[in-house]
């Protein structure tokens, strides 16, 4: 969302459905919502990081009004844009030490265009920060194609478009020792942007494989948790196997 009426219009449609919604900032989206007259400097941030806090402490306010579970959560946190995420989770520590409970319910740290194991290695260093907290942690792992707010991975090669069994079991081994409340953006071919139906070919099967794969070594059938970037241009068949 990039202001209070965004903010308001997915409360209004989830109550209208009555279904939990997610409200979700971006790292350019919180700094159109603080103000696009504000200091934004590389390194800092500081306009992102006040729009998403502001953003978080609006939807608080508003959301029991409207009597559907709501969920705040941050979007695709590049290696770049670090200070964001640190500028949040400072202000959930914060929240939490007052409260109980977190500002966000979750984060996303994208940092699919690391080395595997670099992008691992920051997400269980912050990982083991948020736990304590009960927050939530996306990871991407793969790469998701297309361009959003100012990544653009449309000229990525195409093997990284799909993760492996191994990359998803590397995250399992790493981040289930602190918590179960992570998920997985893992890549099968989805991209972001829109697209006729039909254009994208997806490879859901890659998802059950992953479980497959893991389920037995691990006692569960099931082990992960995945979430899904990118769904315009999918078949419907596509996205519901997925």
């Amino acid at each position: 969302c990039t202001s209070t009426s965004s903010v308001n219009a997915v409360l209004e449609a989830g109550k209208k459905l009555n279904r939990p919604v997610t409200i979700q900032f971006s790292e350019g989206g919180a700094a159109f919502f603080a103000g696009k007259g504000l200091p934004n400097e590389k390194g800092k941030l500081q306009a992102s990081i006040l729009g998403s806090v502001c953003g978080a402490h609006y939807v608080r306010q508003v959301a029991p009004a409207y009597g559907i579970p709501v969920f705040v959560h941050s979007d695709h946190c590049a290696k770049k844009l670090l200070p964001w995420f640190d500028g949040m989770l400072e202000a959930d520590e914060v929240f939490f030490k007052e409260n109980g409970e977190p500002l966000f319910s979750s984060h996303m740290l994208d940092l699919s265009e690391e080395p595997h194991e670099e992008n691992v290695g920051i997400c269980k260093t912050y990982f083991e920060r948020m736990a304590p907290m009960g927050i939530i942690l996306e990871m991407e792992i793969g790469i998701t194609g297309g361009a959003e707010d100012g990544v653009d991975n449309t000229g990525v090669a195409k093997d990284k478009l799909y993760s492996t069994p191994e990359d998803t079991q590397l995250v399992w081994d790493t981040l289930s020792p602190i918590s179960p409340m992570f998920t997985i953006a893992a890549a099968f071919g989805n991209v972001h942007g829109v697209y006729k139906p039909g254009n994208v070919r997806l490879q859901p099967e890659l998802l059950d494989s992953f479980q497959k794969n893991l389920g037995p070594k691990v006692g569960y059938e099931k082990p992960f948790f995945f979430v899904f970037h990118g769904g315009s241009g999918s078949e419907k068949s596509d996205i519901s196997d997925a």
